[in-house]
């Protein structure tokens, strides 16, 4: 087997990108970073890594680059657009680059540019993960990959060091396909919690105490344990924006689509989390859909004392 990647191109610093891109830093791997906001590049060049001034430099003298952007458009851009990573290939840096797609975009788009990137001598890898800034911060993401299982083992001590639950799923978009089941999961928590919050405040209850008593029984699950404590103290701030979440929902809808799949109850949270986004609300956390239910109600979910 080939050794794995160890110069890293990084393109796409945004909340989840800069931490994980900093892990790889930190690891010792060479990374060139490149963002559109200059900010977290040059945090990361204080930290060791070094500065790209498009995707074609990242990509350039890397042994495989790794996208962290926010949606299909974006990649496309990135991947052949002008300066973009194909731009790389065609100016003499030869085949056998690796492309990795940490970013949640469409199934359909990924495959379609795994397509054109193999047709150029470029290995695609998708790799979307879940467990927000906490677990980008903390190494302990959930990494589900879509591509060659060669190239995925070659580049597992990368995703070793971003984190913790990795799992290859199949060809080039099994990735995505499986980000689109976990984001299904996500919103649809996000929004029976809320509701069962709001119930609970409207009822006269202690909401605190409610997540207490479901937390210990049948209910339990990383929302109630992680974020319904945020909620109860309304530190609504972005682990993962609302405004993503809605996007990935968007992206659950087309696959569904394509794959002649109903999804009836996902459609109902996509529209709770597209009236928090057009009332402004699409920079707080993915878990402030509660507050379109609490304008529905006329109820605030707040902990007692």
């Amino acid at each position: 087997m080939d050794a794995a990647p160890r110069r890293i191109g990084f393109i796409g610093l945004g909340l989840m990108g800069k931490p994980m891109a900093t892990n790889l830093v930190r690891a010792g791997f060479e990374v060139i970073a490149h963002s559109r906001s200059r900010a977290p590049v040059d945090e990361l060049v204080s930290r060791g890594a070094r500065s790209a001034a498009s995707p074609a430099e990242a990509a350039r003298d890397a042994d495989a680059v790794i996208t962290m952007v926010p949606d299909s458009p974006d990649v496309e851009a990135v991947v052949s657009g002008p300066n973009g990573i194909l731009d790389a290939v065609g100016s003499g840096r030869g085949t056998g680059l690796i492309h990795i797609d940490m970013s949640t975009i469409s199934p359909v788009v990924t495959r379609r540019l795994g397509a054109l990137e193999a047709s150029r001598g470029v290995a695609m890898l998708d790799a979307p993960v879940s467990g927000g800034t906490v677990g980008a911060e903390a190494g302990t993401l959930s990494i589900m990959v879509g591509g060659d299982a060669a190239t995925f083992e070659r580049c597992l001590p990368l995703f070793q060091e971003m984190g913790k639950k990795i799992t290859w799923m199949g060809p080039v978009g099994s990735g995505q396909a499986t980000k689109a089941c976990n984001q299904i999961m996500t919103g649809g928590i996000y929004a029976v919690m809320s509701e069962a919050l709001v119930l609970a405040a409207k009822s006269g209850l202690d909401p605190a105490r409610v997540v207490e008593v479901l937390s210990a029984g049948a209910a339990r699950c990383w929302a109630l344990e992680v974020r319904a404590p945020k909620v109860l103290v309304r530190d609504l701030a972005a682990g993962f924006k609302a405004s993503m979440q809605y996007k990935d929902l968007n992206i659950v809808a087309e696959t569904a689509r394509a794959e002649g799949v109903p999804t009836p109850v996902t459609a109902l949270v996509r529209e709770l989390y597209a009236a928090m986004v057009n009332a402004g609300d699409g920079d707080l956390d993915n878990s402030a859909v509660v507050t379109v239910l609490e304008r529905l109600a006329d109820v605030e979910v707040r902990a007692r004392g």
